[in-house]
């Protein structure tokens, strides 16, 4: 398929859109994508062997008054076996507002992680995650640091739902004189599908660090099967916490791109 884009916005969000078309129904036959978004939690799973993903979405998060940050994240995830596998993220774009009402843009900081799958039988398996954030985002939407994590997983399927839980640690190497240089995060997910097309998840998860108030949030999130090469989502998260007015609106997709190997 051939099509031209042209520098406008208009024309840029039709290329997008035919491609991810293009994508949908020529790829019809492909191995089915293995979303991670929207949750915050990953399942044990990995993408299809030797396929290249890719993850991209749009992301606003609120935090009471003006403060805002509009995003937009990717993953691209390759498995090199059936458990053995590498992703790289970032934000391609990331637009922050201040309470005063001061915006900053440019692009976020990326992330690469190795994966290792233990799988136990047909119905559960572990996980293993390390990994490394590399300070490429804009000025202050940088940390300016290397920060370093691992998390373990267990993902099993129990009648016609699945879920998936997450322990995890993070060091940061950004120096804080109040902020603890460790972060410890926990989610749980459970999801189901309602029919051939259409899926809901629902997750609790948060996030403690010392010296810092602990966070909690409730989201919920639904997907569509486009096609075995494209899954569609869009959902919302909410703190669960009375004082804390945090929220998020998010949409998004899960691609298989080609096939490497």
């Amino acid at each position: 398929m051939h099509f031209k884009c042209r520098k406008y916005h208009g024309a840029l969000f039709s290329c997008l859109l035919a491609f991810v078309l293009n994508t949908a129904w020529a790829q019809a036959d492909e191995p089915g994508a293995v979303p991670y978004r929207p949750s915050v939690s990953t399942p044990a799973a990995l993408s299809q062997p030797g396929w290249l993903e890719l993850e991209a979405g749009g992301l606003r998060t609120g935090a009471g008054g003006n403060v805002r940050r509009d995003s937009l994240p990717y993953t691209l995830k390759l498995a090199l076996t059936p458990d053995w596998g590498i992703r790289w993220s970032g934000e391609a774009w990331v637009a922050q507002t201040d309470d005063g009402g001061q915006r900053i843009n440019g692009g976020g900081d990326s992330a690469i992680v190795l994966k290792r799958r233990f799988a136990v039988d047909d119905k559960s398996a572990f996980g293993l995650e390390l990994g490394t954030t590399l300070p490429t985002g804009t000025g202050a939407i940088s940390s300016g640091q290397s920060d370093y994590s691992i998390t373990g997983i267990y993902s099993a399927d129990v009648g016609n739902y699945h879920t998936d839980i997450n322990l995890g640690m993070t060091r940061f190497g950004q120096e804080d004189p109040i902020l603890g240089h460790t972060q410890q995060l926990w989610a749980a997910s459970l999801s189901t599908a309602l029919n051939e097309r259409w899926g809901i998840v629902g997750e609790f998860s948060g996030n403690q660090r010392d010296g810092a108030d602990a966070t909690r949030q409730f989201l919920f999130a639904a997907s569509y099967n486009a096609s075995n090469a494209l899954v569609l989502d869009a959902g919302f998260s909410r703190s669960t916490r009375n004082d804390v007015p945090d929220w998020s609106i998010f949409t998004g997709l899960t691609m298989l791109v080609g096939k490497l190997f």
